[in-house]
């Protein structure tokens, strides 16, 4: 993306919509237009160099809510109860419906203020600082690399539950297609590697459009054999508690947050659309999507729980009679949805870090092997936290309390505060009442829900 120079004019941009960095400075010269926006539409000045269809944007965003935390939702419900667990998911999927909006239309109003086409997750919240209050102005920059690196982390992390996932279910498959095999769930994670490593050299959101779609199709159709045992001799519903102890909330809490929030996804999507302007409104990519996700997670949730009570497993897919076919071919569609689906998961982590050291290798053929290298390392490190941490259920509870909270519900209520300080919050200013009460929100999970799962661990 070009950097304007002095004030500037419609017409001079030139987004390639690198999203993951945060490369973009905005000029501080253009702050002179923080009230000539009306003028200025964002959309118009955009040029994608591999655009995405409103289509595609639904199935990437689809894709990146409905992955493995879609199986970890009955043992979510096992920590809320019935009732309490239908409740929270439609709660909770409302939320981080909501927050995402909020993200979004903070990086639209920004974008207007500072007269640029898109900006990234970590550059909206730089640029939030910059367009803020004086006295918050000179922590732009931190805060932007602070997201980054939040980024980074929560991605390594939500990858290496994915790498956990995919090896605890060929561990299960081999034991049962050759007996007498008693290989360590690590074992299979090294075996992961080289394919990982392999896959993840697409480098184009767009090129990964294939691989949502074929791990969309793998999803749906397990979700589908899901339900065939889940329907199959169903207990009553009042053998189940409606609902948990409040000590448990914590923990349903920061695991369905964990399944649901794609906030790293979000931005490139959106900023990659050919139609941005269909990403948020009624219906919206967002809105539809947000209501498949909290429907089947509801579903899957509740039937799930319902059908194994406090035998569910971190996994629903693990309580599966491995024995029968149906079932086997469901760990197997699950393995490869979530293979397909780990590109697009560390799509926005590459970015970032590629762009910290791509300005210093100097030539096509060094920079193409360097970032052969780096891709390869990253997989290797999710690989190596997955082999550290390999209990499911505990370190999907960790990575929702810690990272997503702050990332998906503390971040975007920040965010909007901010952009909106100088220009009111409307009417008995609801936004900042609205807003603290989000952050208390994501704070109480945050330490309640990383406790939990820390004491769980040890």
């Amino acid at each position: 993306m070009s950097e304007p120079k002095g004030p500037t004019v419609p017409g001079r941009f030139s987004s390639t919509a690198k999203l993951g960095s945060s490369e973009v400075s905005i000029p501080v010269d253009s702050k002179t237009l923080l009230t000539q926006n009306d003028d200025y539409n964002p959309f118009e000045h955009r040029n994608v160099e591999h655009p995405n269809s409103t289509v595609g944007a639904l199935i990437h965003l689809l894709k990146s809510s409905l992955g493995t935390g879609i199986l970890a939702m009955p043992v979510a419900f096992r920590n809320a109860g019935l009732l309490g667990g239908a409740i929270g998911t439609f709660c909770v999927g409302f939320l981080c419906t909501y927050c995402v909006h909020m993200l979004v239309s903070a990086s639209h109003e920004i974008c207007k203020r500072a007269r640029l086409p898109s900006l990234g997750l970590a550059e909206t919240c730089g640029a939030a600082f910059e367009y803020g209050p004086k006295p918050l102005r000179r922590f732009g920059t931190a805060v932007r690399i602070a997201v980054d690196i939040g980024l980074v982390i929560t991605t390594f992390m939500v990858t290496g539950v994915y790498v956990v996932f995919m090896s605890n279910s060929l561990q299960q498959l081999m034991e049962h297609w050759v007996p007498g095999t008693a290989y360590n769930a690590r074992l299979y994670m090294v075996m992961l590697m080289l394919p990982l490593m392999i896959s993840s050299q697409v480098r184009e959101l767009k090129h990964l459009v294939p691989y949502s779609f074929l791990a969309n199709i793998c999803m749906v159709t397990s979700f589908a054999i899901s339900l065939y045992y889940l329907f199959m001799d169903i207990p009553d519903p009042s053998s189940r508690p409606l609902f948990s102890s409040i000590g448990n909330l914590p923990l349903f809490f920061s695991t369905v947050l964990f399944a649901m929030e794609g906030i790293g996804v979000v931005m490139p999507v959106e900023n990659t659309m050919k139609k941005p302007q269909h990403f948020l409104g009624c219906p919206g990519v967002l809105n539809g999507t947000m209501g498949i996700v909290v429907v089947l997670y509801a579903m899957i949730g509740f039937f799930g729980y319902l059908k194994y009570g406090d035998a569910t497993e971190g996994t629903i897919t693990l309580n599966f009679p491995v024995h029968e076919i149906p079932a086997q071919i469901l760990k197997l569609l699950i393995v490869l949805s979530v293979f397909f689906t780990y590109n697009l998961q560390l799509y926005v982590a590459l970015e970032i870090i590629w762009k910290k050291v791509d300005h210093r290798i100097v030539g096509r053929t060094k920079r193409n092997v360097s970032q052969v290298i780096a891709r390869c390392v990253y997989v290797a490190g999710t690989v190596a936290i997955a082999a550290a941490v390999p209990n499911l259920e505990h370190i999907i509870g960790l990575v929702g309390s810690i990272c997503l909270s702050i990332l998906g519900v503390l971040l975007p209520a920040i965010i909007e505060t901010v952009v909106y300080w100088e220009h009111g919050f409307g009417c008995l200013k609801w936004r900042l009442i609205k807003n603290i009460f989000l952050a208390v929100l994501a704070l109480f999970a945050l330490v309640s829900g990383s406790m939990e799962s820390i004491r769980a661990l040890f």
